[in-house]
Formats: structure tokens, C-alpha cells, sequence
């Protein structure tokens, strides 16, 4: 069937991923004509990209001077609505997303100095998922009344009585249900249901009643691509050993610790995963010292790739939130 004018485009966007200390990172591709933020992107062109992997280390390669190291596929995403901005007559785009880990580089501002790419925090876009300081406030003060008091309009499909109140439930820890880190693209999607964030508003939806749209928007639909990438990234932790690509060669468990609680976005008890990591082979010890922490020398690690063929799940195990 011949559709004429070009009526689809294929897009390859990348949700890039690295730790610095504490803080977890997303990386920005230099600002468009609309001056958001948003992840490195670019068309897949057949004629040149052998494959959507290689267009995307490609795409990555021109806007931020970065040279991927670990990269999966994360989804494809479609949504007529998602990727268009007011007035919009281009072709309608289908976005592959990929997710990506790189470790802290001192190259990397030289790069970044020449491209206008830049590093953010993820949880700038995506305030409500970082608990390592308790529960956020806005989540009881904005986000549940405002989700509390939509009503989901009869055009979304037919769903039974009571559901609304229990996807909220669950996405948000209440009513007795254990917050699960995992479910960040839940928690976006009932955001964007209810007006509550700008990309809402972009496609035509109503602002929510009673709440301030929420955290900084992003160009197209790449905040839900990245919300997409944290929940696969924060699933994975615990059955692959994932982690460790965002760390240097050598470690202390301190900083091993830090980097886990900043991707889960929650604190652990520092004993017990001290413990767990050492008793289930994950790492070794190098012999040598760190001194940076400017008190006692913590000891360095390293990880152990014999792991993944010693166990069947070599991730690390979070206790309940």
C-alpha cells in the first residue's frame, strides 16, 4: 500500500545513565528551537545505520561527542500525540528508546564543552521518586489529592468501578501497599492522565485541579522515555550486574552503596548490604586503600565477572521500602 508523502519517521532517542558521587545523571543532548531539555535523538536513516543500534551510537556520538559503552533497547514508543508540538505537520514518529550506562569520564567536559550536551540530575525531572530522604512531601501534599480527585474521562476505554483509586494504590504506596521503585513509568502515565505534568498540557490534556504541574518538562515524549529507562534500570539492579557499569574499576563499598541507593532512588541499611555483597561473591577485594573520603582508608573492590556464571541472579537484593 502506497502511502504517498512520508508518513511515518523512525527516531532513536537514548535515556543515557551515569553516577557522579551520590548523584544519579541523565544525560541532555544540546537545547532545540524549543529550549527543553531533552535526551540525544536523532532519525534512523537505512541507507547509513546498518542497524538501530548503530544509528544510535551514532546520533549519540554527533550531539554529545560520548562514546556508548552499554546499551539495551528499552521500547517503542508510538503515541500519536507524544511526540508532536503545537501545530506540528511533520510525519508522525515512532520513537525506539534505548537505555545506556557510562561511567564518570574526564574527557567528558572537554566533549561536552564542543556539543552544548550536558549532565542532569534525574530526579529533576522526576522529583517524586527520590526517597533516599523519606517519602516526598509532594507526594502526600500534591500528588495523591490530585490524582484522588481526577476522574478519568469515559474516551480512555472502559475500565471497572474503583480502578483509578487502585492503580493510584499501588503506583504511590497507599492505603497499605509498599512503595515499589520499579513502578516509575506507573507513576508518570497517571500524571500525565491527570494534566498534572507540562507534557500533558502539550497534547491537548487539562491541567490537573488543585496542583502545580509537577518536575521540569522535557522536549516530546522523552520524559517518559526516561521514566521508562528508570524502571527497567532499577528492576535490573536485582538480577543482573548492571550497577557496576556505572562505577570505575576499583571501589570502595561505600561508593558501591551510594550508587545503588541512587538509582533505587531509597536508602539501605548499610550492614546488610555490605554483607550481601560480600557473601554472594559480587566483589573482591583489591588490597589497596581509598583515602578520599578524608578519614579512615576505606578498602577497594572490584567485581567479579566469574559471578554471572556462579549464580543465576547476580543483581543486588533491596529489602522492602
Amino acid at each position: 500500500m502506497s502511502l504517498g508523502a512520508q508518513a511515518v519517521e523512525v527516531g532513536l532517542n537514548a535515556a543515557i545513565v551515569s553516577v557522579a558521587g551520590a548523584a544519579p545523571r541523565i544525560l541532555i543532548a544540546p537545547k532545540g528551537d524549543g529550549g527543553e531539555d531533552g535526551l540525544p535523538f536523532g532519525p534512523f536513516d537505512p541507507l547509513n545505520h546498518r542497524t538501530f543500534e548503530t544509528g544510535l551510537r551514532s546520533w549519540v556520538g554527533e550531539q554529545t561527542g560520548l562514546s556508548l559503552g552499554y546499551v539495551e533497547q528499552l521500547y517503542t514508543f508510538g503515541d500519536r500525540g507524544r511526540h508532536r508540538m503545537a501545530g506540528d505537520r511533520g510525519p508522525h514518529v515512532v520513537s525506539v528508546g534505548y537505555l545506556a550506562l557510562t561511567r564518570p569520564d574526564a574527557q567528558e567536559d572537554e566533549a561536552f564543552a564542543a556539543t552544548g550536551a550536558r549532565w542532569q540530575p534525574f530526579y529533576r525531572y522526576l522529583p517524586w521518586e527520590d526517597w533516599r530522604e523519606g517519602r516526598p512531601p509532594m507526594i502526600d501534599e500534591l500528588i495523591v489529592p490530585a490524582l484522588a480527585a481526577f476522574s478519568p474521562s469515559p474516551a480512555s476505554g472502559p475500565s471497572r468501578p474503583g480502578a483509578w483509586t487502585d492503580r493510584l494504590s499501588v503506583a504511590f504506596g497507599q492505603d497499605g501497599v509498599g512503595w515499589d521503585e520499579e513502578r516509575a513509568l506507573d507513576r508518570y502515565e497517571m500524571l500525565y492522565e491527570a494534566g498534572l505534568v507540562e507534557e500533558a498540557a502539550r497534547d491537548g490534556r487539562a491541567a490537573g485541579a488543585g496542583c502545580d504541574r509537577l518536575g521540569t518538562p522535557m522536549r516530546f515524549d522523552h520524559r517518559r522515555i526516561l521514566a521508562t529507562a528508570i524502571a527497567r534500570l532499577r528492576a535490573k539492579l536485582k538480577y543482573r550486574p548492571v550497577i557496576f557499569e556505572l562505577l570505575p574499576a576499583e571501589f570502595t563499598l561505600s561508593e558501591l552503596q551510594k550508587a545503588a541507593e541512587a538509582i533505587a532512588g531509597r536508602p539501605v541499611h548499610k550492614q546488610n548490604f555490605r554483607r550481601f555483597v560480600e557473601n554472594t561473591g559480587l566483589v573482591e577485594p583489591t588490597g589497596g586503600v581509598s583515602a578520599a573520603t578524608g578519614g579512615r582508608p576505606a578498602a577497594l573492590f572490584r567485581f567479579r565477572p566469574e559471578v554471572t556464571r556462579e549464580r543465576p541472579s547476580p543483581g543486588i537484593r533491596f529489602g522492602r521500602a
